[in-house]
């Protein structure tokens, strides 16, 4: 598989590490000093992006633009999203976006879920926290945005978030329901980066050959 990773931050350096030891050819990459859209896409199989909230739509844009199919973890930038769906549709191309790729914290996502199934019309407040480490450029991440918004259809509410930046914290998220008798929690801690990009290269490897708007739950159904 050839890969043209957009984003040349920690987690795309990450994931060309492990993607070449998987048998993976890296054609390109763009950073700041290469934007992707002076790049020749065409040739790589598949583009993963893991770059900036300001600069994602055009990257995902100008991959889908070539014909490319695109694997996208980057947060901040869900207001386009629409956008990019719609764009990806008019092409017939293949998009496939996660706030996390981690199969941990997917499995946690169902957690999450069904938690909020049994708390419905009970007593507890709910609240989500996350930890994050000082680089990390959206606040909240993405990841909690995304457990909220699951709380939220459930739930009927608008569970609060708070967020804290570490130096060198992977990634934390804690889901919390309190009452004035007890407090059930459940917390997911990443240990290092690699169970985020393991996870985009196999959404990539999955995405080849494919048409539409997908999430990381079709990955992991088949």
């Amino acid at each position: 598989m050839k890969i043209a990773i957009l984003g040349n931050g920690k987690m795309g350096k990450r994931i060309s590490q492990l993607a070449t030891e998987r048998g993976c050819q890296i054609i390109c990459t763009s950073d700041s000093k290469t934007p992707a859209n002076t790049l020749d896409l065409s040739i790589a199989d598949v583009a993963i992006d893991f770059s900036t909230p300001t600069s994602a739509l055009a990257n995902i844009s100008h991959a889908i633009n070539s014909g490319i199919p695109v694997v996208s973890g980057t947060t901040g930038w869900l207001e386009n999203l629409k956008e990019i769906e719609a764009l990806c549709t008019a092409k017939k191309g293949a998009f496939l976006y996660a706030s996390n790729f981690s199969l941990g914290m997917n499995i946690f996502f169902e957690l999450n879920k069904n938690l909020a199934k049994l708390m419905q019309n009970q007593n507890y407040e709910s609240s989500i926290h996350e930890i994050h480490h000082i680089q990390k450029l959206d606040s909240p991440s993405g990841t909690a945005k995304t457990l909220g918004k699951q709380m939220g259809k459930i739930l009927n509410n608008n569970t609060p978030i708070t967020a804290k930046r570490i130096a060198d914290e992977t990634g934390t998220h804690t889901v919390t329901y309190c009452s004035s008798v007890d407090e059930i929690e459940i917390k997911h801690t990443a240990k290092n980066r690699d169970g985020f990009a393991m996870g985009a290269i196999i959404a990539a490897e999955w995405i080849q050959n494919k048409q539409g708007v997908f999430n990381m739950q079709d990955v992991l159904a088949q």
